[in-house]
């Protein structure tokens, strides 16, 4: 039976990579991830991913998009832009499932097709709607999944730093260690993203007048730009890690909205439930 850790190259990713390893033994346990092009994804994580495999004595298997190299691959605009559209079905991010899912199908198709292995994934006890979503799509396709951080009674490890390796810095201002800029991401993500990352903020706004539709329900990125401006002048601090409402009544205060469409727009922030995983 292998172990396939679902390897993102986040934090919650990397303890069960670690717990599994200690529970099953290196030898059984696959680290898969999906890179993500260098322009998105933060060196640090890169740097993050690289750490926790050598520590645990593994190699990364790598399942990209086309079996591409870590040099050709596309950012999520250029995904979306190829297809023409930010949404697949029912909603679905087609980025996730251009980047992420259809290659981890791929994978498993090509290397389990017997079934023989349990994939494990890094939600925790406060995400019971993610593992039940998760559960029962990948058990419809027959497989076995787990998940430590939720389920498993007794833990070995809590933070990495225990190890010896520093989480990724991004955890200072993002919440997860997706792709700067996502796509199912809502205002205040976006704020983050302009304040830090304008050139991925600018690419975005192109990417939504390409394809003729908006990242966030009713509003451009284009529209936004003033306001967070603003924001930006007025010192409204540009983190994920203060919740929503109270983020957005800072915002408020700091740049006193007094139109009605300012004042409606604010403690709304139309981020999707986070679904980019494989």
């Amino acid at each position: 039976m292998k172990h396939i850790i679902c390897y993102s190259g986040g934090h919650s990713s990397a303890l069960v990579a670690i717990e599994t390893a200690r529970k099953f033994g290196k030898e059984n346990v696959i680290l898969l991830n999906h890179d993500i092009a260098s322009n998105v994804e933060s060196s640090d994580i890169k740097r993050f991913k690289k750490q926790v495999a050598e520590y645990l004595g593994l190699e990364i298997t790598f399942a990209n998009i086309k079996g591409l190299d870590a040099d050709s691959l596309p950012d999520q605009f250029e995904v979306v832009i190829d297809a023409k559209a930010f949404k697949v079905g029912s909603g679905s991010a087609l980025c996730t499932s251009r980047l992420k899912t259809e290659p981890f199908m791929q994978y498993l198709k090509a290397n389990f097709a017997d079934k023989e292995c349990i994939c494990y994934y890094g939600f925790d006890a406060n995400e019971t709607a993610r593992i039940q979503r998760r559960s029962s799509i990948m058990g419809q396709l027959g497989y076995k999944t787990d998940y430590p951080l939720a389920l498993w009674p007794t833990r070995t490890i809590k933070n990495t730093k225990e190890v010896g390796i520093e989480p990724p810095n991004t955890y200072n201002v993002f919440k997860h260690g997706n792709c700067v800029g996502c796509l199912k991401a809502g205002r205040q993500h976006w704020y983050v993203t302009y304040v830090y990352r304008y050139d991925i903020f600018q690419k975005a706004k192109e990417t939504e007048e390409i394809i003729g539709y908006t990242i966030i329900k009713d509003i451009s990125l284009d529209e936004l730009e003033p306001m967070f401006a603003k924001m930006k002048l007025n010192n409204v601090p540009a983190t994920e890690h203060i919740q929503a409402g109270e983020f957005w009544k800072i915002a408020k205060d700091a740049i006193n909205a007094a139109d009605s469409e300012q004042l409606d727009m604010f403690g709304r922030d139309d981020a999707k439930p986070c679904e980019c995983t494989f």
